[in-house]
C-alpha cells in the first residue's frame, strides 16, 4: 500500500467517470451518503444538486461535507477528501458546468442534452474545497 502524490490524485479523479460517494450531515446528526456525477476546477469539486434534495438542505445547514471515490477492482484506490461545500444559483456557471459534467459521464455526444436537463432552475451548482484528503493506492499489495 502506498499514498498517491499530489499529482496522482486529480489523475486518479478523473481518468474515468468513477462516481463519488457524498457524505452530508442530517440535521440529527446521522450521515447521509449518495453517489453524485463531478468534475474538478482545479482542486475544487464541482457537481450539481437540486434545491430541494437531502444533500442540498444538508449543506445549506451544515457545509461539511465527505466524498470517497474509488477503484472497487483489485488492487484497489481511494482517494477521501473532506471539505467545505458552498451552493451556487447562477444559471451560466451551472450550465457550463451540468454540460460538462454529462460529457464525463454519458459521453460527449449526450452531453448537450443532458447538460440542458440538468441546468433548469431549481438546480444549483456546489463546490466542495478539499480541507484534507487522504488517498491510498495498491491496498491489496
Amino acid at each position: 500500500m502506498r499514498h498517491l502524490t499530489t499529482e496522482e490524485i486529480p489523475a486518479f479523479l478523473l481518468e474515468r467517470a468513477r462516481t463519488a460517494k457524498l457524505a452530508t450531515v442530517r440535521p440529527d446528526g446521522r450521515p447521509h451518503v449518495v453517489p453524485i456525477w463531478f468534475d474538478l476546477d482545479g482542486a475544487t469539486i464541482i457537481f450539481t444538486t437540486w434545491h430541494t434534495s437531502v444533500k442540498a438542505i444538508n449543506m445549506q445547514r451544515d457545509p461539511r461535507v465527505c466524498l470517497c471515490v474509488d477503484e472497487e477492482t483489485p488492487p484497489f484506490t481511494f482517494v477521501m477528501i473532506e471539505g467545505t461545500a458552498v451552493l451556487l444559483d447562477d444559471p451560466a456557471a451551472l450550465s457550463h458546468w451540468a454540460t460538462r459534467i454529462a460529457g464525463r459521464y454519458m459521453g460527449m455526444d449526450r452531453a448537450a442534452s443532458y447538460g440542458q436537463r440538468n441546468s433548469v432552475a431549481g438546480e444549483l451548482i456546489v463546490r466542495v474545497t478539499p480541507t484534507r484528503i487522504v488517498a491510498q493506492a495498491n491496498i491489496a499489495d
